[in-house]
This record gives C-alpha cells, structure tokens and sequence, in this order.
C-alpha cells in the first residue's frame, strides 16, 4: 500500500491561484482548503462589525488599520500558513506587517464569522494556528447563537473565552474606548 502526501503548497502556488469566484482560499499546515462564499447573514454580521471598527479608528486616526475579507494574512512560509479571516485589525504598533499584497505576521486581532462548514475549522484547526502563531486576541463570532466568544493571550496560550451575546457591549483592550452594542452587530 502506498501513502500519497498532500501537495504542501507554496506562496507562489497560492498566489497563482484564480481570484474572486464562488471559492475562498486558504492554507493551514500546508494544506489548501477551500471554501463556499458566505451566505448573506454572515456578510451582514461581518459588514456592521466593520464598519463600527473603521468608523471608530477613523474618529481615532493613528489607532491602527482594520481590513475585511478577502485580505491575505500569511502567518507563517515554512510550511505556508495563508488564511483569510473574515476581520483583521493590524495596531499601530505593528503597521509594519502590512504589505501591498497581505499582512504578514500575527495581526493583533482576527475575526472568524462561522459559516455552515467552517464551524470546525475555526473553532479547532484555526484557532490552534492562531494561537501558536501569536495572535493576540481571536473573535468567534456565531450567527446561528448570536454571541461572540473573545479569546485572550497569556504567556503561549488562550484564556477561556469571555462570551458575549446580542444584548451586550464588547470592547477590548486592543481598542481602548471603543465599545461595541452587539445589538447593532446582529441583525433582527
């Protein structure tokens, strides 16, 4: 019997891939995966976190720098590690991360709306990358239980989450002063 490898995709591999369609790309491990564009519930979910993320920083200018889907963050060349969160949020402190073509490194936030068939991936494969790669604050945003669970670094690793749900205001330390109403975030 003969084992057969996946293919370990390169940068350059994954950069030739085809852009926009009905598929998103991304690499764990080496591994492509790819995935169906969200339904119009996520894209909603994942439109007013943004906007209250941007209109903040701009009302706050030098705060640092928030991108949506699809931005390239490439956490990792050996093996590739290429994922696209649905929110990435970049300080000003690390500015130098962002290049013309994605962010390279840990960014100081990553947001992950679930979708159907994303579930175990975000929660698991994701949020293992995540954490080993640094990443300092990781929002799993649940459409389906309207909550959103925040994990924290300490030392290597993640906290156990603080869950919000739909009535509550979220705010993190990586924003000071921002306050988010998740009333306002998902949709009646």
């Amino acid at each position: 019997m003969t084992t057969v490898r996946p293919k370990e995709w390169t940068y350059e591999e994954f950069m030739a891939l085809p852009e926009g369609g009905p598929l998103r790309y991304e690499i764990i491990d080496g591994e492509l995966t790819m995935t169906p564009a969200p339904n119009t519930r996520h894209q909603e979910i994942s439109g007013n976190l943004f906007r209250i993320i941007s209109t903040f920083l701009h009302g706050n200018p030098g705060s640092g720098k928030v991108f949506s889907a699809p931005t390239d963050v490439i956490l990792s060349h050996d093996p590739l590690r290429a994922v696209e969160p649905d929110l990435v949020f970049v300080s000003k402190d690390r500015l130098s991360l962002i290049g013309e073509k994605n962010i390279e490194g840990a960014p100081d936030l990553l947001v992950e709306i679930l979708s159907e068939g994303t579930e175990k991936r975000d929660r698991r494969e994701k949020f293992a990358l995540y954490e080993r790669s640094g990443v300092p604050e990781y929002w799993i945003v649940d459409p389906d239980t309207n909550t959103v669970q925040v994990f924290r670094r300490s030392g290597n690793t993640y906290q156990s989450p603080a869950e919000f749900r739909r009535q509550d205001v979220l705010a993190s330390p990586l924003l000071p002063g921002l306050s988010i109403p998740l009333s306002e975030v998902f949709p009646s």
